[in-house]
């Protein structure tokens, strides 16, 4: 299959989660050629509103392969990710985004993802949550406590 098909089933797996009542969002996390997983936006459902169609098709993608790493994939999605979900993608490894309906499609019915990402380019503490930080004595109890019993940790995922 190739981007444009994958990028179809996308807007089909959208076009579905509207039918039963969702969101106009779907994503399919593909590797080599496999779809690993797909999502559609479940927000509406347990009121989760995290719950977008590509975390979804990582969460998916994670219980069906035991793993948090898609390094080498690709998501494709039928409306431009926001702040959150790319985010998620750094998270797990996603290597390449395609997706097709932008801002300039979005913003027509209330879609637009511009305001999250200019939110999060804000310096941490200043995007608009009050903050409060409290260095307590024993914070680093649990790291110790990972680290004994897992080795060191690991910032693989977060490096990008």
């Amino acid at each position: 299959m190739s981007d444009l098909d994958y990028l179809k089933t996308s807007i089909e797996l959208a076009r579905d989660n509207v039918a039963r009542g969702g969101q106009p969002f779907g994503a399919l996390l593909v590797r080599d050629g496999v779809v690993l997983a797909e999502g559609v936006n479940e927000s509406y459902i347990d009121h989760d509103c995290t719950a977008h169609a590509e975390i979804q098709a990582i969460r998916n993608a994670g219980k069906q392969h035991n793993t948090t790493s898609f390094a080498g994939s690709t998501m494709y999605a039928s409306g431009k990710p926001c702040a959150m979900c790319m985010a998620a993608m750094i998270q797990a490894g996603v290597s390449r985004l395609v997706y097709c309906a932008d801002d300039d499609v979005g913003e027509d019915y209330g879609w637009s993802t511009e305001y999250l990402y200019q939110r999060m380019q804000r310096d941490f503490g200043h995007q608009g949550i009050a903050t409060t930080h409290l260095p307590l004595d024993d914070k680093t109890r649990v790291f110790e406590l990972y680290k004994g019993k897992h080795g060191q940790g690991s910032n693989e995922q977060m490096k990008g």
